[in-house]
């Protein structure tokens, strides 16, 4: 079960971090033998080089706890790494036994690639998690657009993410409930952003717990530089709803863990607008809500984008802390469906669901453990009908970014511009929508 109250260096003692040290042996850094990418190997005299490259692949992690044991051609000095804790989290220093050379203070410290022989981790380098998804498909345009090399871990699918290798992003498979696959998906790569979440269909607990302690733990062995988490506004305050506890206890794993995070909370996204309200209400189906008046600020998923890249660039603000991104105004379900009417130009029709009767359901299907799953997304369905209001100023963190908040899309601008540009014209032809099919 999660363990939130574990301090780091507990949990970078455990087994799981030590299963996924033994499991990227294979990855680190290539063979030590090699120096720079693309030389030959040198060649091997017996007894002259003390060359370890050819023995198992745990040799490779001693020999950073073993500077004596050199890769050929390694400097003649014998440098010790220490490891410790600063500002960009665990960081590899190297500390000579001979006397300090009088520009020593100009050069870069070593990085764990240098130290063992491989290549330098490029800063643009970057994996997205989840890039399929709603959200993690418009980081990935973003990141693109910004000069990031972007590489992208899918879930091996009948339909392969074609999309993505048009905009320019490699695509690797990859799934957080399969541990064994993540390693190789980090080699290289300098920041990850971790934009995944459960399917409807799938356990909360093993892709949203125990998917990322794994991907947190690969990102320990490999020493990540920068990791971005996505999670909920308010989830420290809903301990008893499973999907908010886990997004909770995965942040505190996550501040317990020496990686260089950014945290970064949202309200809800304008996306979800398009299947829960403005097709049923062009396509004059039935709208599903009950009579709360819960408020929500939502947000473009293309603007949490826009700001994410924002954040990375503001290294020296947004580590270590956690952020909240919020629409510039709240919305109750009744006001979303009256901009829905007005600009589909038809009438809504609204089937209540009683807000007891939801929390009867949730009751019933927590007593059966194959619909357990289904009564942990009711139990979240429940605070979104419970009459509260996700919002969190902005102003601050605007200027903090460094971002102008009139470039921030509004819940009006983005159902017009859905409606005129293309659901109308699914309504001429006399097409069937399915939301699934819609990206802006």
């Amino acid at each position: 079960s999660p363990a939130g109250g574990a301090s780091g260096a507990a949990w970078r003692r455990s087994e799981g971090v030590q299963r996924a040290r033994d499991m990227t042996g294979l990855f680190l850094a290539g063979d030590p033998c090699r120096g720079t990418a693309g030389a030959a190997p040198p060649r091997h005299k017996a007894g002259r080089c003390g060359c370890t490259c050819h023995a198992n692949t745990r040799m490779r992690m001693r020999m950073l706890r073993h500077p004596s044991r050199r890769p050929c051609g390694g400097p003649a000095a014998v440098s010790k790494p220490s490891a410790t804790r600063g500002g960009r989290g665990l960081v590899v220093r190297a500390q000579s036994d001979g006397p300090t050379p009088p520009d020593a203070g100009r050069e870069a410290k070593p990085t764990v690639s240098e130290m063992a022989g491989g290549t330098m981790v490029k800063p643009t380098s970057m994996l997205v998690v989840g890039a399929t998804g709603t959200l993690g498909r418009q980081v990935v345009r973003r990141a693109l657009d910004d000069g990031f090399e972007v590489r992208c871990l899918v879930r091996p699918r009948e339909r392969p993410a074609d999309f993505l290798r048009e905009w320019g992003a490699t695509v690797v498979q990859g799934d957080l409930t399969k541990p064994e696959t993540l390693p190789p998906a980090l080699v290289g790569i300098h920041t990850v952003i971790d934009c995944a979440t459960g399917r409807p269909e799938e356990s909360v607990k093993s892709v949203d717990w125990d998917g990322k302690v794994a991907l947190i733990q690969s990102c320990q062995a490999l020493q990540i530089q920068r990791y971005v988490f996505f999670s909920i506004h308010q989830c420290d305050m809903h301990p008893n709803v499973p999907l908010m506890s886990i997004k909770r206890r995965t942040e505190e794993f996550l501040e317990d863990s020496g990686l260089d995070y950014t945290i970064i909370r949202l309200c809800g996204f304008m996306q979800a607008l398009i299947g829960q309200y403005a097709v049923p209400v062009l396509e004059e189906r039935s709208v599903w809500g009950t009579d709360d008046q819960t408020k929500i600020a939502y947000m473009d998923t293309q603007d949490v984008a826009r700001l994410t890249m924002a954040a990375l660039r503001k290294d020296e603000v947004t580590v270590h802390k956690t952020l909240t991104f919020a629409g510039p105004q709240v919305f109750t379900p009744q006001q979303v469906i009256g901009l829905c009417e007005r600009y589909a130009g038809a009438d809504a029709k609204v089937t209540k669901v009683s807000l007891l009767l939801l929390k009867a359901a949730r009751v019933l299907t927590s007593l059966f453990q194959w619909t357990s799953d289904v009564s942990d997304r009711l139990a979240f369905a429940e605070v979104l009908a419970s009459d509260e209001v996700f919002i969190s100023p902005m102003r601050e963190t605007y200027e903090m970014l460094g971002e102008d908040p009139a470039r921030t899309t509004t819940v009006e601008q983005y159902l017009q511009e859905y409606y005129s540009n293309i659901l109308k014209k699914l309504k001429e032809v006399g097409a069937e929508s399915r939301q699934t099919d819609y990206y802006l």
